[in-house]
């Protein structure tokens, strides 16, 4: 169908790979049909209690795990926001709440480590740039969603006091902490740029960077690590050292601590040498 198309176009713009294009695209499918075989006709629009009778669906007549129904329902979010963006729909009608993500994730452990991602920091230093580089280290260890990294504007940082001034979901502000790698990172980075542009980080034209090219150098430079396990690694690396449930939430704008809690699994080799202590 001609919409399908349009969404793999506007996937492809946001720096998407195309093995997660047929993905989401499958999914969206999948639900179409689900659509169809329910009630006769092709949607024209997403209802939300559609969504939550197709993930009944998943649930309980297809036995689907969390993982995969959630996988499922990220790709009709993304799909939704495509709708929106198009003015086709007004508005997002998948929650948080709809998701599964928690039930799954909380014995999911970490799947990268402090060794790769000092390993995947430095390739994105030689192969991409300093300022790639100083956006790879925030999200590494501020815990920023990517969304939030390529708004902060020049005056939202203060090198003297170590924070950030972060502007999350909801248009809700925070202060976020920030490290000596953090600093000396943007400084370097601060020393090469060339923009007007009050945002800190700057395309190539001195514009405001996309988010899009965020992917496209994760994708150059790693196919494992993405911004989203960045993110999950800081949350987690955070825990171990020492920080708590609720200073962990507050430094990555978590809506509710127990949206942290899934965090607080361990390194998959940890778990390896406490099942030999059994």
């Amino acid at each position: 169908m001609a919409l399908l198309d349009d969404y793999k176009k506007f996937l492809r713009e946001q720096g998407k790979s195309e093995n997660t294009i047929k993905t989401y695209s499958g999914h969206v499918n999948e639900y179409y049909r689900w659509y169809k075989d329910t009630f006769g006709e092709e949607p024209t629009l997403l209802y939300h209690t559609n969504i939550l009778d197709f993930r009944s669906y998943l649930q309980n007549i297809k036995k689907l795990k969390f993982k995969s129904i959630d996988t499922k329902l990220s790709s009709l979010t993304s799909f939704n926001e495509f709708l929106v963006q198009i003015g086709v729909q007004k508005d997002l009608v998948i929650t948080a709440e709809d998701r599964l993500k928690f039930q799954q994730e909380i014995a999911s452990p970490a799947e990268i480590e402090k060794k790769d991602v000092e390993a995947f920091l430095q390739k994105v230093l030689v192969d991409t740039g300093k300022r790639n580089y100083a956006i790879a280290v925030i999200l590494a260890y501020a815990g920023l969603r990517v969304s939030e990294c390529i708004s902060i504007s020049l005056t939202n940082i203060d090198f003297q006091a170590r924070e950030l001034l972060v502007t999350g979901k909801g248009n809700k502000q925070r202060i976020v902490f920030i490290n000596d790698k953090i600093i000396h990172a943007v400084r370097e980075y601060l020393k090469v740029r060339n923009s007007q542009s009050e945002y800190l980080f700057v395309s190539r034209n001195g514009g405001k960077l996309h988010r899009s090219s965020v992917n496209r150098f994760f994708n150059q430079c790693s196919n494992k690590i993405t911004p989203h396990k960045l993110r999950h690694y800081f949350c987690s690396h955070a825990l171990e050292m020492g920080y708590t449930i609720a200073e962990v939430a507050n430094q990555a704008g978590h809506a509710s601590e127990r949206t942290t809690l899934i965090y607080t699994n361990t390194s998959r080799e940890k778990m390896k040498e406490k099942s030999n202590l059994l």
